[in-house]
Order: C-alpha cells, then structure tokens, then sequence
C-alpha cells in the first residue's frame, strides 16, 4: 500500500505539493539556482522521497542527478570535476540523489580510494560549497538516517519483490555487515563538513510518510517563496534537525 493511500496523508501530500510548484514558478522568475543533496544509508528512502519532489516540477527546470561508479578519466580527473558539470544555470533546481559525498561514505568503508585522498575531501569540500553559495546556488544537504533493524527490513524487501530488483545492488549485501563502519563514516563526514555555508540537516526515516512530507516542507521553508497559496507548516523538529542539535546532545542518530 502506497504511503500516501489514506485520505488524510494524500491531503497533506497535495498541499505540500502545491506549494512546492508555487516555489519552483518563483524560483525561477527569480532565477534562483537551487542544489539539493540527498545522502544516507543504503534503504533510507532518498528515492522514494526524491520521487515525491520531482512528480510535479517542471521536467525542463529540475534535473536528478545519479551517477555510475567513477570512470577511470573520473579516477584520474579532480574530485568534484564530475558533479560540478551538473550543477545548475539560473531558474533550474539540481537534486542529486549521492553526491561528491561518496567518498566519505562508500569510498571510505569499502576502500575505493585512499586515505590521502579521503582526507583531501574532508579537508576540502567546505570550500568548495562556500564557492558554491558564493555563486548564488541554494545549497540544501539532507542526510537520511535509518535504524539498524528497519534497514534490515527494507533490503530483505527488496530481495523478495521483483518490481524491486533495480533497487538491488552488490553493496546491499555488507550494508549490515559493516553497519558500525558506514557509523563511523557518517560521523566523521557529519562533523568535518557541517559548515556554515552548508549544513547538514538529518532525518528520521524509520517512517516512510513522515520521513517524506517533513523533507517536502523543510524543502519550501528552505527556498523561502515569499507567497505561497497554501500554509505550509515547519517541519517536525523530531524528525528534520540541524547536525548541530546531534553535536549538542538534544539528538541522537542511530549508531
């Protein structure tokens, strides 16, 4: 059953939505350039929750980006070459379901790269989002964040449901395995590269429907249409938080 199936839920859903058409028309009179990252762990919902966005913007002024694995000419080239291609022009919004963050995440806990060059983006990647919004790009970073046991669920899910088999990939398999090492990652990522110029914003995503419209309302909050023709609430303190609350205590992310 979808999440949106009862009445009250599709209600919240068609308000939201609205109101996230009532920001991109905005937004793009106003020319704003707006770059939105999704990272998380493996079956913490970004496409499900990505989906929501795009079904009604425009499909000329709004681009996902989902990379393959690096190339070799990616290998040798700089870090943030391939995802800097993808940013976006005046009026258009970028939503990049994984980022450059690979390589704090799965880089780093399956070894893909070294650890001169882990280092090298942690110590480097503040600056290069300070160039970003020195450029006039709204920068939006989610981090979605899943407990051990709801994880297990959603990745046993997709092994038994055929119309979930493009969600199946190799790194499913040691996702659990290697939970306390993708733990570890995520911390140090969090902590290095939560700045000023671009904060980390987690969610709660044990609950699929919450999980969702909370991102949709931090969303339009975010971008900051001045008129909308709906009310929009603020997103549930539970379930969006800035890092900053995690660093101060009033937070826990799942371990």
């Amino acid at each position: 059953m979808s999440v949106w199936d009862d009445e009250e839920a599709l209600a919240r859903q068609e308000k939201l939505q609205v109101a996230l058409v009532d920001t991109q028309i905005w937004s793009m009179k106003e020319g704003q350039k707006a770059v939105i990252v999704f990272e998380g762990r493996d079956a913490a919902g970004k496409d499900g929750a990505i989906k929501r966005i795009t079904e009604v913007l425009s499909v000329r002024k709004t681009r996902v980006v989902a990379l393959p694995k690096p190339t070799e000419f990616d290998k040798g080239a700089w870090w943030f070459q391939r995802y800097v291609a993808h940013l976006p022009t005046a009026g258009d919004w970028v939503i990049y379901n994984r980022s450059w963050y690979n390589r704090a995440g799965v880089e780093t806990v399956m070894g893909f790269s070294t650890l001169e060059e882990q280092e090298t983006f942690l110590r480097d990647v503040p600056a290069f989002e300070s160039m970003l919004t020195d450029s006039g790009i709204k920068l939006i970073k989610l981090w979605l964040d899943i407990s051990r046991d709801e994880q297990k669920e959603r990745l046993d899910a997709r092994r038994s449901d055929p119309l979930k088999r493009l969600k199946v990939s190799d790194l499913d398999a040691v996702a659990q395995d290697r939970w306390g090492d993708y733990s570890k990652a995520r911390d140090e990522m969090l902590r290095r590269t939560h700045h000023k110029d671009g904060p980390w914003i987690c969610i709660a995503t044990d609950s699929k429907k919450k999980a969702r419209e909370n991102i949709l309302r931090h969303i339009i909050t975010s971008l900051g249409c001045p008129d909308l023709t709906v009310k929009v609430s603020p997103p549930d303190p539970d379930i969006v938080f800035s890092y900053d609350e995690v660093v101060e205590g009033r937070k826990k992310l799942e371990k």
